[in-house]
């Protein structure tokens, strides 16, 4: 009988991981072994770009607008042609100055009426007052003088105010920004003419998150850089709205700049800078 003489395998032989089936049977178990220990332990690696490893938000930075703390447009109190337009887009002008005045031909005119009217009932009623001591007119013909009287100064006033209407007077100083009508062109009642607002005074208007309240009152300083200026400045927080948006959870926040700029314009944006008090 022949005895076959044993031999190790190649599982127990050292060197059978230098043969070719030997190394891949290894990488194979490597990999396996791997893949195991990540199923495993699936959190033992946070991935990049996850809750803890992104740098925590500034709360104390948001974005803000300049607007101006007086501005209107100017609308035609009557309908008549542009006689003239005194100002022009850009160009500065004071309280008070005449901006816009219209042909008022028959309003003056009746005007000069009223004033006429109301001069013959005062004189007719000095007459009626002096017949009276005389006793050579009665209690009626001197009241009825009296009631031409009031009724003249009436007219008199509506005639000055029809009058009033030819003219638009700036209600404050500042700056034009649009022109929406030309001279000698016919205006209704009402419609826009000239767009203005107050270019020294601005206001900041934020939108901040309503957990602020905690700690965010009128008075408080703050920094805002400008973008179109890349300059900072000094402001203060003047009023809080009344209502929070229930939705997005916040409140808009109005300021003011605190020192004189005049390189700054209404619709200019930048960031605000609050630093909270401490503690909060």
């Amino acid at each position: 009988m022949r005895v076959r003489s044993g031999r190790p395998s190649a599982d127990a032989d050292p060197r059978a991981s230098a043969r070719p089936g030997g190394v891949k049977r290894h990488f194979v178990r490597l990999a396996a072994l791997t893949l195991l220990l990540a199923v495993a332990a699936p959190g033992a690696q946070a991935p990049l770009g996850g809750p803890d490893s992104a740098a925590p938000e500034s709360d104390q930075e948001i974005r803000a607008q300049l607007t101006p703390r007086h501005y209107t447009t100017l609308s035609s109190k009557m309908a008549a042609r542009i006689d003239r337009i005194t100002t022009r887009v850009g160009e500065r002008f004071k309280k008070g100055d005449l901006l816009v005045a219209f042909d008022c031909a028959p309003q003056k005119a009746q005007l000069a009426h009223a004033h006429a009217v109301l001069t013959q009932a005062e004189k007719t009623f000095v007459i009626n007052q002096r017949l009276m001591q005389l006793k050579s007119t009665g209690q009626l013909e001197l009241d009825i003088a009296a009631a031409e009287v009031e009724k003249a100064k009436a007219d008199r006033a509506a005639a000055d105010a029809a009058v009033a209407k030819c003219t638009i007077i700036a209600p404050f100083e500042g700056i034009t920004v649009e022109q929406k009508a030309g001279e000698f062109q016919y205006t209704n009642a009402g419609q826009p003419l000239l767009d203005i607002l107050d270019d020294q005074s601005f206001e900041v208007e934020l939108i901040a998150p309503s957990r602020w309240l905690a700690w965010l009152k009128p008075g408080m300083p703050f920094k805002v850089d400008i973008h179109e200026t890349e300059k900072t400045y000094s402001a203060q927080v003047m009023r809080l709205s009344g209502r929070v948006d229930p939705v997005s959870q916040t409140i808009k926040v109005i300021g003011e700049i605190t020192q004189t700029a005049p390189e700054l314009m209404a619709g200019m944006s930048g960031r605000v800078v609050i630093t909270p008090p401490n503690g909060h």
